[in-house]
């Protein structure tokens, strides 16, 4: 099949802008800024080669909204005015390539190791300890809850100015957010828990809070769980977020992006292998864990890769199994991440009616030029689904880590460097 003949290359309305296809790359943290949180020259770099590959649209790794927020060291912020002209940067180098650029705002909330993230302490809607990291965030005040709904809508004003497209607002995986959402890590009795209404209304004011700066017209997105697979846990299930879903889109949201889980989780989010991603672990952002998790850890590591690559084995779009009820609620685009690696895989699922767009992290990462090598039928890197990449994030850039895919890309990303430089023009003088 043809480009011209396929959904995937289709064009798709996402509020005010228009995308002349439908497979995205999703956000994945790029562990390429300073440790103040600014954008640098790596940055542009991990992006722009995604961009020259025609990908319509990029979103960014999770942007710290306020420093309390911050997950990762060399995260990016947009917690203050003096980030925004490291960001225009790497904005016009996206743009300069054709992609529409979307920021991604986020709190990371209880899901933080605080050592790691250079955090004095954690904040969550309740102070419900997270299993994994062994964190006992504070619960948010009502004025702190009122500072961040600010604070949110602060940052988008700055991406903005800094010259993005639009926003998305992390409100899946266990992050603030979704905290929020989730009746497990929201115990509130106030006006923020308890109700679906209720545990939508952060999000609603922050909705409100940007709408009230920028108007209508500049696109907001949410990245929400399908389900939040929490086995045994007061966990949401795909009903109850789709709830969700039609109450944020009343509010005026412009598409939703579906994911799964929680920290707490597991590794739903990114089925796969998990060798060398528990291995990475264990060199970043695990090391910062207590002793004695990290400790257990360590002896367990065998056992645990054995039992992770049972659970969750890699396929293809496995979050489609919640979009369908997405799509059948819901007016605006849906939007589907979760392991596509071919175009008949991601063809099928848009053809199908189950989503409206896919979007994939991983496969982006493997090869930058994706969208290109699907829409042209030629092929690239492809992911392996080993999760290297995934166990570096937050200690090393965002990177494919295979040695047998890293190589291919590596002499992929030479090939074209020698093309685009053989087309530049001669800069010779002339008398």
């Amino acid at each position: 099949m043809s480009a011209q003949d396929s959904t995937l290359f289709s064009s798709l309305d996402i509020g005010q802008i228009s995308l002349p296809g439908r497979l995205f790359k999703t956000a994945t943290a790029e562990t390429r800024g300073t440790e103040d949180g600014f954008a640098t020259d790596a940055v542009t770099e991990f992006y722009v080669p995604i961009a020259r590959g025609g990908t319509p649209l990029i979103i960014t790794g999770n942007i710290y909204v306020s420093r309390d927020g911050k997950s990762a060291p060399l995260q990016l912020g947009a917690d203050n005015d003096d980030k925004i002209l490291a960001l225009s940067k790497v904005v016009d180098a996206v743009h300069e390539q054709g992609a529409k650029f979307f920021a991604q705002l986020n709190h990371c909330g209880r899901q933080v190791i605080p050592p790691f993230a250079q955090s004095p302490e954690a904040f969550s809607p309740s102070n419900v300890k997270d299993l994994l990291t062994g964190t006992r965030p504070k619960a948010l005040t009502v004025p702190q809850i009122q500072r961040l709904v600010g604070q949110f809508a602060d940052a988008a004003v700055r991406c903005q100015r800094a010259g993005f497209d639009g926003v998305q607002l992390h409100a899946a995986n266990g992050y603030l957010l979704s905290q929020f959402l989730t009746p497990y890590t929201n115990r509130r009795t106030d006006d923020y828990g308890g109700t679906i209404e209720n545990r939508t209304r952060f999000i609603r004011e922050i909705i409100r809070a940007i709408r009230a700066r920028l108007g209508t017209d500049f696109p907001v997105i949410v990245k929400m769980n399908g389900s939040d697979s929490l086995p045994l846990r007061n966990g949401l299930k795909t009903g109850e977020l789709v709830e969700a879903a039609v109450i944020l889109q009343r509010e005026g949201i412009d598409a939703v992006e579906i994911s799964v889980g929680h920290y707490e989780s597991g590794f739903p989010m990114v089925c796969g292998t998990f060798d060398l991603c528990l291995r990475n672990m264990l060199q970043g952002s695990m090391s910062y864990l207590p002793p004695l998790r990290r400790t257990l850890l360590r002896v367990f590591r065998p056992l645990v890769t054995l039992a992770s690559n049972l659970l969750w084995k890699g396929r293809q779009g496995y979050n489609l199994d919640f979009t369908p009820q997405f799509k059948r609620q819901l007016t605006i685009p849906v939007i589907c991440v979760g392991g596509f690696r071919t175009r008949e895989a991601m063809e099928a699922a848009i053809r199908q009616g189950k989503c409206d767009a896919v979007s994939a992290g991983r496969a982006f990462i493997a090869d930058p030029y994706l969208y290109r090598h699907m829409r042209d039928n030629k092929p690239g890197p492809r992911c392996v689904d080993c999760n290297a990449c995934v166990g570096h994030l937050g200690a090393q850039p965002a990177e494919c880590y295979h040695p047998i895919v890293k190589a291919e890309k590596d002499a992929m990303l030479a090939r074209e460097t020698n093309v685009i430089g053989e087309r530049q023009p001669s800069q010779q003088a002339v008398w």
